[in-house]
């Protein structure tokens, strides 16, 4: 019989729910818990709090996570791989050996910290050289935003967090890999797949895809028949059952809320995909068209047949720079004439702000109630019961942004009646952080893999 590994999701976004690691490790057999972190964003965040603290940097909620599933790290040999470093995966990886010196698991763990990610110290280094990190979606060369860049980060692939578990780590943690990597690694280390078979590295990427948001693929955040899913205050978070042929099964612990079904998993499928014929990562090239789904059993979905082909010679690089600044205020008008008394108030503070002579780059209204998520809708009743004005403005100049939030406010006592929803009183002047996606050649970029014993 063949053998099967079990890598469970355990995390999809830093902010996930704060139970399923445990969950994932108490509630049946699993060989890896994978945790995954980082979005775009999220670097940014991590690099801002890198540079008021150089111990920070990483996503802490790891530490808590980690302190959770220890017993099962330390006396079950469950491995975990996340890529919770963050801009800082070495103090990362002292926070989770601190967590095992506490837990007296200190001789059970070995940590694999990957980095080789981060370009920011570089960065100049490689525009002279010649690399211009174009945005990949207008062109414009990075030199244009250099001064305001806050984090610039190559996603890596599997190759170094199978290299850190060859040489025995069973917490592998790293900076910005591939969603997909944290999962394709262990089945890559696992089955001994070489770094040319494509089609059960794409298999492993497919794995990966399918998992990597949580319980996104088994029943949360899922639009068919979403008011017949069974008990998501229970639900149970992913696991894949993978085999050395590439073939694998979607499944969750029994006992738990939720539904893994072939249309929870279809729907994760087409997150975030892109040209279906070529799902492109630093390890392979999945073709979404080649890949089989089918009912295999309750909660459990068979996924086959997957085509892959060699890679590209480039990497992506997730770049964030500083933008200006925005802030978003909302008031809430009721009944009678509640979208009329949103417009006017729209109307006057727009005005207002003009006679101030303050100038934006853009000033978004939304009439939430009425047209915020859809626009006009057919069929919306004429008289709403009640509508949200939500306002936001954003510009290169903080003192501005900060006088809108002053106008707002007003209109609670001289703008249009029956106005509520302010007790959340001035709206918040927030930095603005843009995501800038570039190429650079993979030749470039060297990880590093230390194991901590």
């Amino acid at each position: 019989m063949s053998r099967t590994v079990r890598v469970a999701a355990g995390q999809g976004f830093w902010g996930d729910w704060l139970e399923a690691p445990r969950r994932q490790v108490e509630g049946g057999q699993v060989d890896y818990l994978m945790l995954d972190y980082l979005a775009e964003v999220t670097m940014s965040i991590l690099q801002k709090q890198k540079e008021r603290d150089p111990k920070m940097g990483y996503a802490r909620d790891f530490i808590g996570a980690m302190e959770s599933v220890m017993p099962a790290v330390a006396d079950r040999g469950v491995k975990v791989i996340a890529n919770a470093g963050g801009v800082n995966p070495p103090a990362c990886a002292e926070a989770v050996r601190e967590v095992a010196r506490a837990r007296d698991a200190a001789s059970k763990v070995r940590i694999g910290v990957v980095t080789g990610d981060d370009l920011l110290p570089r960065l100049d280094e490689l525009i002279a050289a010649g690399h211009p990190f174009a945005n990949m979606e207008t062109g414009a060369p990075l030199g244009s935003v250099r001064d305001r860049v806050l984090s610039a980060n190559a996603y890596i692939g599997s190759e170094p967090i199978v290299e850190a578990l060859a040489r025995g780590a069973n917490v592998v943690v790293t900076g910005r890999s591939t969603d997909t990597a944290l999962t394709m690694a262990p089945l890559r280390h696992e089955f001994g797949w070489a770094a040319t078979d494509w089609d059960r590295l794409a298999a492993g990427i497919v794995a990966g895809h399918i998992i990597e948001c949580g319980a996104q693929c088994s029943g949360g955040n899922c639009l068919y028949d979403w008011r017949d899913i069974p008990d998501l205050a229970n639900v149970g978070y992913p696991i894949v059952e993978a085999s050395a042929d590439g073939t694998f099964v979607v499944t969750k612990h029994a006992g738990t809320g939720g539904r893994v079904s072939v249309h929870t998993v279809a729907e994760q499928l087409v997150y975030e995909m892109g040209d279906p014929h070529s799902y492109i990562t630093p390890d392979v090239v999945a073709d979404f068209t080649t890949i089989r789904i089918e009912d295999a059993g309750s909660d459990r979905v068979r996924v086959f047949g997957i085509r892959g082909r060699a890679p590209t010679d480039k990497l992506k690089v997730s770049i964030a720079y500083r933008a200006g600044f925005k802030a978003v205020g909302t008031l809430v008008y009721s009944w009678p004439d509640a979208l009329d008394k949103a417009k006017l108030a729209d109307r006057v503070l727009r005005e207002r702000l003009k006679n101030l002579g303050l100038r934006f780059d853009e000033v978004l209204t939304e009439f939430v109630g009425a047209s915020a998520a859809h626009g006009p809708l057919a069929g919306t009743p004429g008289d709403l019961p009640e509508v949200q004005l939500r306002v936001g403005v954003r510009g290169p100049d903080r003192a501005s942004v900060e006088r809108f939030t002053r106008e707002l406010a007003p209109l609670v006592l001289n703008g249009p009646p029956s106005v509520t929803g302010f007790a959340g009183g001035r709206p918040k002047v927030e930095e603005v952080v843009a995501y800038w996606p570039a190429l650079v050649d993979k030749t470039v970029v060297t990880t590093k893999v230390e194991v901590l014993a």
